[in-house]
């Protein structure tokens, strides 16, 4: 079990960092730090459609990843009883 638990806190860790660097790679209203780091090459590839929605279908699945991996911890450790 605690093998078990240790790879659901890898995978969190992992999911977290990739679910942040994610949702502040996509395009923010006011020009956010997507625009930052792109500058005027971002904004002509940003603009396409197919390229947010690619970002957008991402995000969706690691978030997904992530509630899934918080859920099993859970209840990791309410059958272990820690």
């Amino acid at each position: 079990m605690e093998i078990l638990q240790i790879i659901m806190q890898v995978i969190l860790g992992i999911t977290s960092v990739l679910l942040t660097l994610f949702i502040l790679l996509h395009k923010g209203r006011g020009g956010g730090l997507s625009d930052m780091f792109g500058g005027g090459v971002g904004s002509s590839l940003g603009s396409s459609g197919v390229a947010e929605r690619n970002l957008n279908t991402i995000t969706v699945v690691v978030s997904l990843a992530w509630l899934a991996s918080i859920v099993v911890l859970g209840l990791i450790t309410k059958i272990a009883g820690i």
